[in-house]
């Protein structure tokens, strides 16, 4: 057994052996109280730079804590900002997906795919198909198979593209989502341990996103097609093609009819905000916010447009297409969407408690005050920073596959830390998602890992755990060069990761002690970074 072999089947075992999301975050609340107990007895404190506040240790189990802890719980729960978000944003999607309108459109990008540009539509496919969640993995990546099979390529190669678009290019989009409004909606409330006036919205990555699909999709491309194909080596379609798979029919006229209203109506929604927008009082601009801030409202109301969006297109394709006889119809979607997110919300329940609880305890700014002036007075370059998240990004994503569930337990203390660095949280967010895009697609441990396995073997039965790794590792590795240097030109350059939104965060003007900062407090993208001076723990 090889040095590879060896390391992947203990990166397995140990994986194995780590417990349910829900229990990991079971055990770091009852570690949180432990040390809170710690840091209260032996009073660890700190000064926010930002609000001149002092910062002192909690117990969490003091009578106000455990207050907060038993009282406040239904309330906790519901203020957790990632729930709202994904739950509003799911009743529209899991219309458009129910109706057949992501699939029918995911199946009719790739059947009109001329043969010489077939990969990179593939892969732009891919990754704009995270918009339909988990349809994106059931529906393009055995389709890749199937459209390189009709092409005269290996459709093992197809499904390698695919599954690397879908899942390892997981950060790129061509428009911002429900996993925009996710993960920014955990990176607000770690934002506001060390300045409770900063804003996240939907936006936020919107332009970094798109720069991985300009990225990755001319990497994918090479490795799919230089690398991944003559790999494989030559293909016989009469001994290995399965029956005629039922994603390879064409569009019918109904679905042909459906997707048409659907993109009317994608249209007039478009016109509509538009319309808004412009309007002289406008709701979704404020006039009195600095010109980088002044359509804010607009961007914070994105959630809404893609939830009504969806709705609408979704009902849409399925009055066209037949798929939808009532409005009963729309109703049954809708709560089989929500009942799909059941697990979500049994995760959401402990991680909203353990990101509340280390708010309360005074731990995640201390310690974010802390670890940043030990890096300051290290001195290491911006990039060199933001690529350390994205390694440790990469590092658990080999053994929990729950993005959110990474990101409710790194945020409370990257994101602060890095605000005192002035490094913006929508940056150290972005090197996240990076990191988290990466290893997910050569891990056993990948939930969907099986699922892609058993696509691969309809085609070839040989085709092993160990033959989709080693197909998906040179994917991995390239996305991981990819990404650093992307993440460290970003930095370099001063790009804007959304409208208004830079790579540097410059804190307002200090405030006096224990008060709140003053209002206006984010500076506009050009402005040059200013870390804040830290105070570390006493």
């Amino acid at each position: 057994m090889g040095l590879a072999s060896r390391v992947l089947n203990g990166i397995e075992r140990f994986g194995n052996r780590l417990p349910d999301p829900v229990f990991l975050f079971l055990w770091l609340i009852l570690g949180l109280i432990g040390l809170s107990l710690v840091g209260a007895a032996l009073d660890w404190s700190a000064i926010n730079p930002v609000t001149n506040e002092v910062l002192t240790a909690q117990s969490l189990l003091s009578p106000e804590n455990l207050e907060r802890l038993i009282i406040g719980m239904p309330k906790t729960l519901a203020e957790f900002p990632p729930l709202g978000i994904v739950i509003t944003i799911i009743y529209g999607a899991s219309v458009a997906e129910r109706t057949g309108l992501f699939a029918t459109a995911i199946r009719g990008a790739l059947l009109n795919a001329p043969r010489a540009i077939l990969t990179p539509v593939v892969v732009i496919t891919g990754m704009v198909s995270h918009h339909a969640s988990d349809a994106s993995y059931v529906v393009v990546i055995p389709l890749a198979a199937v459209i390189f099979a009709a092409a005269g390529r290996h459709p093992l190669a197809g499904l390698a593209a695919g599954f690397a678009a879908v899942s390892g290019g997981y950060a790129g989009n061509l428009f911002p989502g429900a996993s925009d409004a996710l993960i920014l909606g955990i990176t607000e409330p770690a934002a506001h341990l060390i300045d409770p006036s900063y804003s996240v919205n939907i936006a936020g990555n919107w332009f970094f996103i798109v720069g991985v699909v300009i990225v990755f999709t001319p990497v994918v491309w090479f490795i799919t097609d230089r690398i991944i194909e003559p790999r494989l080596g030559p293909w016989s379609p009469a001994s290995s093609a399965p029956a005629e798979p039922s994603e390879k029919q064409p569009l019918s006229a109904m679905e042909k009819r459906g997707l048409l209203w659907a993109g009317l109506t994608i249209l007039a929604m478009i016109a509509l905000w538009a319309l808004i927008t412009a309007l002289p009082a406008s709701p979704f601009v404020d006039p009195e916010a600095e010109p980088a801030q002044r359509f804010n409202p607009l961007y914070r109301s994105l959630v809404a447009f893609f939830a009504i969006t969806f709705f609408a297109t979704g009902a849409a394709f399925g009055a066209g297409s037949g798929s939808i006889r009532s409005h009963r119809d729309l109703v049954r979607m809708m709560g089989e969407g929500i009942s799909q997110l059941a697990p979500y919300i049994v995760l959401a329940f402990f991680a909203a408690h353990f990101v509340a609880m280390f708010n309360w305890s005074g731990l995640g700014p201390i310690l974010a005050v802390n670890a940043a002036a030990a890096l300051q007075q290290v001195a290491l370059p911006t990039p060199l920073l933001l690529i350390s998240v994205v390694l440790v990004s990469c590092v658990f994503d080999l053994f929990i596959g729950s993005a959110s569930a990474k990101w409710s337990a790194l945020a409370p203390i990257v994101v602060p830390m890095f605000m005192l660095l002035g490094i913006s949280p929508e940056m150290t967010t972005a090197a996240y998602r990076m990191g988290d895009s990466v290893t997910n697609i050569a891990t056993p441990l990948m939930s969907y890992f099986p699922l892609i396995l058993t696509f691969a073997q309809r085609w070839d039965p040989r085709f092993g755990l160990g033959s989709l790794m080693a197909t998906m590792l040179p994917y991995a590795a390239a996305f991981l060069v990819a990404g650093l240097m992307m993440v460290a030109a970003w930095v370099a350059l001063d790009l804007p990761l959304g409208p208004g939104v830079g790579v540097h965060y410059e804190p307002p003007p200090p405030a006096v002690a224990g008060q709140a900062p003053a209002d206006g407090g984010l500076l506009g993208p050009d402005t040059p970074p200013q870390p804040a001076a830290v105070a570390p723990v006493r």
